[in-house]
């Protein structure tokens, strides 16, 4: 994609949330402009932020609407069938829709929007705040492989940008939207052991946040397979052995996966809700 041509696009947010706020920050990251940017949320408590950043604000969604490209739809799931419902007569064909809503499939926001719209379903994590999120997109029906390229092109100063078909944004949403969650309790377990053992709370916790940021880069940068990663941190009969033998004896494995499964059938649960919303 011509950045001339993403320079010139016009950029609305509905929803002043953190997953907003990352995005924006991306955005701004390549060659879009902060006047090319509008947020609008019903109170001005995360409308500050935005401001800061060069962005303008307002309260109307529709004026957002009216005046961008690309929206991104960054409210909460029960709250999506309201905001299509009164910005609908506003969508043109020039518009790509983007909804970050956990579990609003692609067939609600296409039943809520106008014939032929161009919609696409996104799914972030909170790690877009600093640019080292991990997105993956699903286009709707009507949503060109152009428009796919057009927002791979947009996001990704966010992080690491995928497409996907649609039956993997819920699993994305508990491997990785939830899975930043997972990571922080292990991270603050990781730091509350070595209080146990004797070791400064605060000293604890920046060690644990290194430790993870840089096995992470490891991982993600060497390609290696998280197996691989860990066999040569172990040696025979050393101390890293004996703490994962620890960690299996606890079920660590199995109950992260059962929380990445647990958190996608929410996500699923969510999108049935959803339909179902929008049907009345």
């Amino acid at each position: 994609m011509d950045p001339e041509m993403d320079s010139q696009l016009k950029i609305g947010f509905i929803g002043a949330g953190n997953m907003a706020y990352g995005i924006a920050k991306g955005i701004l990251s390549g060659t879009v402009l902060p006047a090319n940017i509008q947020v609008s949320a019903p109170s001005f408590r995360n409308l500050e932020r935005f401001q800061e950043l060069g962005i303008s604000v307002t309260h109307s969604n529709v004026e957002v609407v009216s005046g961008s490209d690309v929206v991104f739809v960054a409210v909460k799931p029960h709250l999506v069938s309201l905001v299509l419902n009164e910005i609908s007569q506003h969508v043109t064909d020039r518009h790509i829709i983007v909804s970050v809503a956990a579990g609003v499939t692609l067939a609600t926001l296409e039943e809520l929007l106008p014939e032929n719209s161009v919609a696409v379903r996104l799914m972030p994590n909170l790690p877009c705040m600093v640019q080292e999120g991990a997105l993956l997109f699903a286009r709707g029906s009507h949503a060109k492989e152009e428009d796919g390229v057009l927002l791979r092109s947009l996001l990704h100063h966010c992080g690491l940008v995928e497409e996907g078909p649609e039956a993997w944004i819920d699993i994305h949403t508990g491997l990785s939207g939830s899975g930043v969650a997972f990571v922080y309790l292990f991270a603050e377990a990781l730091a509350e052991g070595a209080v146990k053992m004797g070791m400064p709370s605060a000293l604890a916790h920046s060690i644990a946040s290194q430790t993870v940021l840089g096995a992470g880069r490891l991982l993600r940068d060497t390609g290696k397979h998280p197996a691989q990663l860990r066999s040569e941190v172990c040696t025979p009969g050393g101390t890293t052995i004996y703490g994962l033998h620890t960690l299996e004896q606890g079920g660590l494995r199995a109950t992260t996966m059962s929380a990445v499964e647990s958190a996608t059938e929410r996500a699923r649960e969510l999108g049935r809700k959803s339909a179902a919303g929008s049907r009345k």
